[in-house]
C-alpha cells in the first residue's frame, strides 16, 4: 500500500513538472524569435504602431488587414513593396542602423517611422 502511495504522488509531482519545463521551453523559443522579428499591422488605412524601434538586424514583417490594396515603401528607396491585399504581407530585414520613413505608395497620408539601433 506504501508503494502505491508513493507511486501516485510521484506521478502527481512528475507530471505537472514536465508539463511546466515544456510551456518554459516553448515559450522561450517563441521569445527568442520575436527578439528578431516585429509586426506592423496595416488597418483603417494607418500603419500600427506608427513608430516603432528594432535592433539591426531585425526583419519587420508588414500585414495588409485592409480591404484595399496597400504598399510599403521606403521614402530614400531603399526598399518598396509590390500592392499587398488583404492578408497580404511583406518584409524586410534592416541590418543598418537609422531612422527610415515608410508610407503607402497608393495613400501617402499613411506614414510611419522606423527605428534601427
Amino acid at each position: 500500500m506504501f508503494k502505491t502511495i508513493f507511486r501516485r504522488a510521484a506521478v502527481a509531482v512528475t507530471v505537472p513538472g514536465i508539463a511546466v519545463l515544456i510551456a518554459g521551453l516553448a515559450f522561450g523559443f517563441t521569445a527568442a524569435q520575436a527578439q528578431n522579428t516585429d509586426t506592423v499591422v496595416i488597418k483603417n488605412f494607418m500603419f500600427s504602431p506608427m513608430s516603432i524601434t528594432v535592433k539591426a538586424g531585425s526583419t519587420v514583417t508588414w500585414k495588409n488587414l485592409d480591404g484595399e490594396p496597400h504598399t510599403v515603401v521606403n521614402d530614400a528607396g531603399i526598399f518598396r513593396s509590390a500592392a499587398l491585399d488583404q492578408d497580404d504581407t511583406y518584409q524586410f530585414k534592416f541590418d543598418k542602423p537609422g531612422v527610415y520613413k515608410v508610407f503607402c505608395g497608393i495613400h501617402p497620408n499613411m506614414k510611419e517611422t522606423i527605428t534601427v539601433q
